[in-house]
């Protein structure tokens, strides 16, 4: 069974998850080189090429894309996104890996 987000014109899932806007999606850090880090969970509210911002139970917390790996909640279903992976600006990213995804370019 695949889980994902849908709309009329719009659907992430498992496997386009990083071409999409991360904004608005809850999610967990299970990993991080700075264990102080991990368990964290809250809504991410912003990204930048090299972070993600979520909001917490304690406030907004920055975390560096580079050392973070994400579980996000998509409906009934928990995706794992290494954001080693990600670090680009959210557009660039999503146009990159879409035209590499799709061949055309």
């Amino acid at each position: 069974m695949v889980f994902m987000i849908r709309t009329e014109n719009y659907c992430i899932s498992r496997e386009n998850l990083a071409l999409h806007e991360l904004i608005g999606l809850k999610a967990r850090v299970v990993n991080s080189s700075d264990s102080g880090r991990i368990g964290l969970k809250g809504k991410i509210v912003d990204e930048t090429k090299n972070t993600i911002v979520m909001e917490t139970g304690k406030g907004e917390k920055t975390l560096p894309k580079k050392e973070v790996f994400l579980e996000v909640q998509l409906q009934q279903e928990k995706i794992f996104l290494d954001c080693s992976k990600i670090v680009l600006r959210p557009e660039e990213r999503t146009k990159k890996l879409w035209r590499r995804r799709h061949g055309a370019g």
